[in-house]
């Protein structure tokens, strides 16, 4: 048992089924409001200007080298995730953020009915980054942007996550929305629904009550006994983790 459930932790006040329901309709209200600013926010992202981007910018997929441009697959939008890596370091310290966010992007069909394609830039070698991504079990499209790293951010910091969104007019490419860091919560669903819970996140930098239980900080927060904590369960699954690396 962890230590968590060990532990007796702080409660909320017990009130009868009318007093419960009428502050959480207090409530309703500023979640909806913050719902409709989401979409207000949205339709302001949808209005904003773009730039090209050279459509020819190399990357290397598991058929060898590419373009940009082939990775939209021959649709007209592509999402890319800019999957931050630790070049010759064994799986146990790859992103824990990186493959936090990455575990929750599974049924790739809904983009597609879209017209969009959805992709992982890897900002390391291709060999070995694709052995990661056949230990974690995943299956979206899998590129190394490592050696146009310079061209595809643009002067933003090589190294950090980022996501970014194109547009393909034809032969042409542009650049239409990025984000990073907290941003990247985008592609999040754990913590969507943790925020729903009494407890939250469970992380020292959040806003509760005196008695809640925080123990998770920093990078650890995405970590479980060393480890990004998505890989236990390959790792129980009989996935091999070697990296190809002598430190594996």
């Amino acid at each position: 048992m962890s230590d968590i459930l060990k532990q007796e932790l702080a409660l909320p006040k017990v009130v009868d089924r009318a007093t419960y329901q009428t502050e959480l309709d207090a409530l309703r209200v500023r979640e909806k409001a913050h719902t409709r600013e989401g979409d207000a926010i949205a339709a302001a992202r949808r209005r904003l200007p773009m730039v090209e981007v050279d459509a020819a910018i190399p990357l290397v997929g598991e058929s060898g080298p590419l373009t940009l441009l082939d990775a939209f697959e021959g649709r007209r939008l592509l999402i890319a995730y800019y999957f931050m890596w630790h070049k010759g370091k064994p799986s146990a310290e790859q992103c824990e953020g990186c493959t936090w966010f990455t575990s929750q992007v599974r049924e790739l069909s809904p983009f597609h009915a879209r017209d969009v394609t959805y992709a992982t830039f890897a900002q390391g070698p291709f060999e070995e980054s694709l052995r990661y991504r056949g230990f974690m079990g995943w299956k979206m499209p899998w590129y190394s942007a490592q050696d146009s790293l310079d061209m595809l951010l643009a002067g933003r910091r090589i190294g950090m996550m980022h996501l970014i969104c194109y547009l393909r007019q034809g032969a042409k490419v542009f650049e239409t929305y990025w984000t990073w860091m907290r941003g990247v919560e985008a592609m999040d669903n754990c913590y969507r629904l943790l925020d729903l819970t009494v407890y939250g996140r469970q992380e020292l930098w959040e806003d509760s009550p005196t008695g809640w239980p925080q123990r998770w900080e920093g990078k650890h927060r995405m970590r479980t006994n060393g480890r990004p904590t998505s890989q236990w369960p390959r790792l129980g699954a009989g996935y091999s983790d070697d990296m190809g690396t002598s430190s594996c």
